[in-house]
């Protein structure tokens, strides 16, 4: 294949430095994008109140499903065009660009009927407090409406990145989360529209951040991810090669926020302090999250694009070291959480009751994240390399299928907020213990090499 364009250091450079040059940006992008997430819960929780704060909380599984399931599609777009761009074919990377950004108008528009139409039943079937019900219905509601910006934010992005563009989707976040704050600021504190007001500072934001990416696809002139909207159309044959990866990550995304939903029901259980205390703990351990999913789309993309320039043994180097600059993160955060849970609860309430739950679950939860740490980085690796079928079955039984199983037939015997929030530890540590296996000893690499095209083999390098 002819390289008519310049290939990044992800392929030549230090593995270490690489992975934490393409990491970094991601994770400050995650950041700034978490930020104007908690904005709407702080500022709603200390203005507001804590019925308004558990009702945005009680939202977030819900979302995580709907909006989950297209982030899965967008994995596997970001997979197939970060194999192409390896392998230096531009006309690949022109027609899988232009179908998944076709892809992103359509699922945005999907999810913002199934939203509108399905909310409140959802919530109900959730067990949402019935003091919270409507607030957070008409908290979705509103906030669903701004699925197709989202999408296409959400499309263009996981683009630049397949290509090593890891800086502009961080400055879009910057800017967005910028404008999300003021907003919220002026319709919550200001005008007092409450948790409404919350809901549209985030459409417009999400509005804000998809202008943005897709305004830098359009004037990308010369490169092989220009947005020319006269080829905006589904490809059915590069929408087989974004579904044949996306549709198991997609299934495997939607199966933990099933699984979530489960746990937020049992939560629901418990009172509005509970969910409160729930909502708030989601919010600090996002940096967690953020860090191992950053590092998760950073083994994807590096680990997609030497494998589409048949570079197997930087391959397998690359996921090595960032599973131990995944470990090595997930301690630190874990011993920065543990010691300030009470302080930073008190930022987002001051509800003495619901900071006293909340620390009892941060307490108990923190020290378990490192547990997790292999099912993002070897499932992201072997996703990168094409392999989806195992990992995600691992992740749908070992993870999801024992989670609710736990859920369903366990903790009725005995109903604590503690054991729900056991849950988790267990299937991580199943989980990981199962991907391990698989990664050293599935002989996945050979698989996924002989299920190459022979026209991107000859220049291989033997695994």
């Amino acid at each position: 294949m002819k390289r008519g364009y310049d290939q990044n250091q992800i392929l030549t450079g230090g593995i270490a430095q690489q992975l934490l040059l393409f990491f970094l940006p991601i994770w400050f992008g995650t950041f700034f994008q978490q930020l104007y997430n908690t904005a709407d819960t702080l500022i709603v929780g200390n203005v507001v109140g804590t019925a308004a704060l558990a009702a945005v909380g009680a939202t977030g599984a819900l979302v995580q499903l709907l909006v989950g399931f297209f982030t899965g599609l967008c994995s596997g777009a970001s997979v197939v065009i970060s194999q192409s761009y390896g392998a230096g074919d531009r006309d690949a990377v022109d027609r899988q660009v232009h179908t998944a950004l076709a892809l992103a108008v359509a699922g945005g528009a999907a999810l913002t009927v199934v939203g509108l139409v399905g909310s409140r039943f959802a919530l109900t079937l959730m067990d949402t407090p019935a003091d919270i019900l409507d607030t957070a219905s008409l908290y979705l509601k509103i906030y669903f409406l701004g699925m197709i910006p989202q999408m296409l934010y959400n499309m263009g992005t996981s683009i630049l990145r397949a290509v090593g563009d890891s800086k502009r989707p961080l400055y879009f976040l910057i800017i967005a989360s910028i404008i999300n704050i003021g907003l919220d600021l002026l319709f919550v504190l200001v005008l007092g529209w409450g948790v409404a007001g919350a809901a549209v500072a985030t459409i417009i934001s999400q509005a804000a951040s998809a202008f943005l990416t897709l305004r830098c696809l359009a004037a990308s002139e010369g490169m092989p991810w220009n947005l020319q909207w006269s080829k905006l159309r589904i490809d059915p044959a590069i929408l087989k090669g974004i579904c044949e990866i996306g549709l198991p990550a997609a299934l495997q995304s939607s199966l933990y926020s099933l699984s979530n939903i489960v746990i937020q029901r049992g939560i629901n259980g418990f009172g509005t302090t509970a969910v409160a205390a729930w909502s708030v703990y989601g919010k600090i351990d996002f940096l967690f999250w953020m860090t191992v999913n950053s590092l998760g789309i950073s083994i994807t993309t590096f680990v997609g694009q030497n494998f589409g320039a048949g570079l197997y043994q930087r391959v397998k180097k690359g996921a090595a070291i960032c599973l131990g600059l995944a470990a090595g993160m997930t301690l630190c955060i874990s011993g920065i959480l543990y010691a300030g849970s009470s302080v930073l609860f008190r930022m987002f309430t001051q509800d003495s009751a619901v900071v006293a739950q909340g620390v009892q679950m941060m307490h108990f939860l923190v020290p378990t994240y490192v547990t997790y740490v292999a099912i993002e980085i070897l499932s992201g690796t072997l996703r990168g390399c094409g392999d989806v079928k195992v990992p995600t079955l691992i992740t749908c039984f070992g993870v999801c299928g024992l989670r609710v199983a736990w859920l369903l037939c366990v903790v009725p015997l005995h109903p604590t907020v503690w054991l729900v929030e056991f849950s988790y530890p267990l299937t991580w540590t199943l989980s990981s213990a199962l991907f391990l296996i698989y990664y050293y000893r599935g002989n996945w690499l050979k698989r996924c090499i002989a299920a190459r095209p022979a026209t991107r083999k000859a220049t291989c390098q033997q695994a």
